[in-house]
């Protein structure tokens, strides 16, 4: 149908006809060919860039075309002549006109021809499509669905697609369990991770491996959860493989982790018939870090266990008979209890760990012989008082060093003196380094202070010369770790490429 030519009735009935046939409303047809009209309109002014309004007329289907510029102040001045006027100078025709307001200048009507006709259908077709498509994700969006079950429709370089009712959702080769093997028309159920709006193609992301699916999972399975009873507390997967989750209950009456196994089971094997035999160990989740990283270790039986705060780890001491248990196959035990409980777990034989802690304690007798200029017995007696640095020293409260046996009054304030001097003066020297340090340094994505200070003390004190720097370099010098070393060392040379 030429609508350029016949630009009334037949307006009308098409777009009656595709509101009908596309279950859209009639606004969103209207909406699409104005924006159709306005599109093939700005290709008249072929040597301007220019901003052109559309109105078509619902009861006659007759429409009126206007070019548009908008009102800018006039200390910003034109960035764009073609779509932009001052503000003066829009007060000219409209004197009560402001800022952010359009002036408006009626187009003559023009005969647009064939071309434009079918380049202005396939317009409005695409901007239906693409509301149809719009529509169809909030309806899906709007039931708020964590878990959906859908048809593999095709597979596409390795994903599948999903059809779920109307829309269609992706799951990528990488959220499949790995020994999975799906196929077109499988049945698949999985999680909801996330929806882009930005993608071509099926904008709904699903996900078989996240430690998210297996906790949804189980709250279809246990009703207490849906309930409120109990609670899912954190989860960790190897996928296909082996799971963890900490459950965790107020209600006393309640056996959270009988209460996810089931009678005989079935709850729990449930869930790892649909993650392809999947073996999950449930274990009771703890406000105490050591309680909640020993039960996450089942198994295996914990001898031990040394917590380090600022670290944010845990030595975890175990028998020989328990360490192989305690690491689990290629390491999947401590990692899994690892990733649950959001601490690093370092497991070790307690031969292991009092080597260990020999090499700390000589360490810290070294720093404080050095330090605060004491001979080994005094550095021997503040180690074994459980003092592991010069802040400790110098901060901790007097009468706490008194109850030391062994140090009288004036032995406690000289120490005090001594490591409060020992801290002035390292602080004069960091200080030093960092006004020798160059400002390109300073503000490099990812930089801290106390890097750069360390980095200066090292002789590296801008960005060229952390530039030159090879990895390993970097992470002997400074003691991150290699990633960010290297992500430093590119930031660094950023400005050479773009120099380039």
């Amino acid at each position: 149908m030429p609508l350029g030519a016949v630009m009334s009735k037949e307006i009308l009935l098409l777009v009656d006809a595709l509101a009908r046939e596309k279950n859209v409303p009639k606004e969103t047809v209207f909406g699409a060919l104005e924006a159709a009209l306005a599109s093939a309109t700005k290709r008249l002014f072929a040597e301007e860039d220019v901003e052109v309004r559309v109105a078509v007329d619902r009861e006659s289907g007759e429409y009126d075309a206007y070019r548009r510029w908008l009102v800018v102040p006039d200390e910003a001045g034109l960035q764009e002549p073609g779509h932009q006027i001052l503000l003066t100078e829009a007060r000219e025709q409209i004197s009560d006109i402001e800022v952010e307001e359009y002036i408006e200048e009626q187009l003559p009507r023009q005969e647009l021809g064939r071309r434009f006709a079918q380049d202005t259908k396939q317009v409005i077709l695409q901007k239906i499509r693409d509301a149809e498509r719009e529509q169809l994700l909030s309806e899906f969006l709007a039931r708020n669905d964590a878990i959906v079950n859908g048809t593999v429709k095709r597979m596409d370089k390795g994903d599948a697609v999903i059809e779920i009712g109307k829309v269609e959702a992706r799951l990528p080769r990488s959220d499949m369990i790995p020994k999975e093997n799906l196929r077109v028309g499988d049945r698949v159920r999985a999680l909801v991770a996330k929806v882009d709006r930005q993608l071509r193609g099926p904008q709904i992301i699903l996900s078989r491996t996240s430690p998210e699916f297996l906790m949804k999972l189980f709250e279809l399975e246990v009703p207490e959860i849906e309930q409120g009873l109990l609670q899912i507390k954190s989860a960790a997967r190897d996928p296909g493989v082996r799971a963890k989750i900490a459950v965790w209950t107020n209600d006393r009456r309640i056996d959270p982790i009988g209460t996810c196994v089931g009678m005989r089971g079935s709850r729990v094997q449930a869930v790892t018939n649909e993650l392809a035999g999947e073996r999950v160990d449930i274990v009771l989740w703890s406000d105490d870090p050591a309680q909640f990283v020993i039960g996450a270790l089942a198994p295996a039986n914990v001898s031990s266990i040394l917590v380090d705060e600022d670290k944010h780890s845990m030595d975890v001491v175990v028998d020989e008979d328990n360490l192989a248990i305690a690491i689990g196959r290629s390491g999947q035990n401590v990692r899994l209890a690892s990733e649950m409980t959001g601490w690093q777990i370092n497991i070790m034989t307690a031969e292991e760990s009092t080597k260990k802690q020999e090499g700390e304690q000589t360490g810290i007798r070294e720093m404080f012989m050095q330090r605060l200029d004491v001979d080994e017995e005094v550095a021997n007696i503040m180690i074994s008082e459980g003092f592991s640095s010069v802040e400790d020293i110098a901060y901790v409260p007097v009468a706490e060093l008194l109850e030391i046996e062994a140090f009288d009054q004036e032995t406690v304030e000289e120490l005090r003196t001594r490591a409060r001097n020992a801290l002035l003066t390292e602080a004069i020297v960091r200080e030093e380094n960092l006004d020798r340090t160059d400002r390109t340094l300073l503000d490099l994505e990812g930089m801290e202070t106390e890097l750069a200070i360390k980095l200066s003390s090292n002789g590296v004190r801008s960005r060229d010369e952390l530039a030159d720097l090879g990895v390993d370099e970097l992470t002997e010098m400074t003691g991150i770790d290699a990633e960010r070393a290297g992500r430093l060392i590119m930031a660094a040379r950023a400005h050479w490429f773009e120099q380039g």
